[in-house]
């Protein structure tokens, strides 16, 4: 099994905090939250990456370097331009050989990766997207399945009268190296958009897991900010995160109101 983590995001709405670094390098709780995304992978035995980059790409290359420092094994793709989501994983070019699961390198999750790969072989399926309730489905994906888990229908970003579901795309995928052969190379292509409906148009097998466990997308500051608090409320489930209480100290400089409560 090898892995996709896409790097490239800006990250316009999280400014002034990716003014000087990428999306992918904001800090949640002093380390970069791709790094969440890397330590998920290891711990589920995936240790085959290939990252892809588009916005200050050596801010990224240079901190993880070749993966080793982390337990894995990083390649790096640049894209000149922007390529779009499925663009993007094309530009890995002969890297990808065997199954794979895409997953953003800006947002955090504790999901079961072995229950989801599970899922994928169970089903023959060409591409498992990854679903989740959510209760603003806006900025999302939305989308519907059958009873079998086959997916029957999705709309990228709907407006509130269009919503049909509060379930949605997370951007996490489990994928077969055939769906290469769909994206054509050096053009803008997206998954939801692009990639997603032809496979369904053609009557390929692609399916939707409803995953349990956490899940934020950090796109924007309040989304920022939960994601820091579940972090040290260890509302995260991930190996070696235990943000347990350790005592209290105060050092010079610090100021804690009186009236503050300290957890």
């Amino acid at each position: 099994m090898q892995a996709v983590i896409m790097a490239g995001g800006e990250g316009s709405r999280l400014r002034p905090l990716t003014c000087d670094r990428p999306k992918p390098m904001v800090p949640l709780i002093n380390k970069p939250v791709m790094e969440y995304a890397v330590k998920l992978l290891k711990e589920y035995g995936i240790t085959d990456i290939g990252v892809t980059l588009q916005y200050l790409p050596e801010e990224i290359s240079s901190y993880f370097g070749d993966g080793a420092g982390f337990g894995v094994s990083m390649q790096y793709f640049i894209e000149e331009s922007p390529l779009g989501t499925a663009g993007s994983v094309k530009n890995t070019g002969g890297f990808l050989k065997e199954t794979f699961i895409v997953i953003s390198g800006d947002a955090l999750t504790d999901f079961n990766l072995n229950e989801i790969i599970g899922y994928h072989r169970e089903k023959k399926a060409l591409a498992t997207l990854v679903l989740k309730p959510v209760n603003i489905p806006l900025e999302y994906g939305v989308v519907i399945t059958g009873e079998g888990g086959e997916i029957r229908r999705f709309l990228e970003k709907p407006g509130w009268g269009e919503v049909f579901s509060d379930t949605v795309n997370t951007g996490i995928y489990i994928l077969e190296p055939e769906v290469l052969d769909y994206i054509p190379a050096g053009q803008k292509f997206d998954f939801s958009k692009d990639l997603f409906p032809r496979l369904l148009a053609d009557g390929k097998p692609m399916f939707g897991y409803a995953a349990g466990g956490y899940w934020c997308d950090i796109g924007n500051h309040r989304q920022y900010q939960e994601a820091q608090y579940d972090l040290l409320g260890n509302r995260v489930r991930l190996s070696g995160n235990d943000l347990g209480p350790q005592g209290v100290r105060l050092d010079n400089g610090a100021y804690v109101d009186p009236a503050a409560v300290v957890e």
